[in-house]
């Protein structure tokens, strides 16, 4: 098992966890993949042993920036595609349309982000709260 300073010092800088999380590996390593499924997150990394649930006992919220980061991510791709959509179309925009493809993406986009929501919060979640020796298999 590996001593607090060699998980301190091995700790990999925030954009290259950031890439990891984007191709789902595990974001200390690199090299063990997070997802289990589309809606399932791995119990811990293959290669390190890294564990993915991060939260304690008393923490049950800890994908709680997951969801807000889903949301984020949601809600500016709505805004972006609205004001595309509106200076595309101007003065009269398809209001009926526009309203159609906006509940659309309000529910595409959170499903289709869903899984790199969990992967680049952990990325996020290592860099605020670095990895602790208790954080590995045994």
């Amino acid at each position: 098992m590996p001593t607090r300073r060699a998980v301190t010092r091995l700790r990999p800088p925030l954009l290259r966890s950031l890439g990891r999380a984007l191709r789902g590996r595990c974001p200390h390593c690199g090299v063990g993949a997070v997802l289990a499924s589309w809606w399932k997150i791995s119990t811990r990394c293959a290669a390190c042993g890294l564990r993915f649930e991060r939260g304690h006992d008393e923490e049950h919220d800890h994908w709680l920036g997951a969801y807000t980061l889903n949301f984020l991510v949601t809600e500016t791709v709505f805004g972006v595609a609205l004001l595309l959509a509106l200076l595309a179309t101007w003065p009269d925009p398809p209001w009926t349309l526009l309203l159609v493809g906006g509940g659309a993406l309000m529910v595409l986009v959170p499903i289709a982000f869903y899984p790199l929501s969990k992967t680049l919060w952990l990325a996020i979640d290592l860099a605020a709260r670095p990895p602790q020796p208790e954080d590995f298999a045994p």
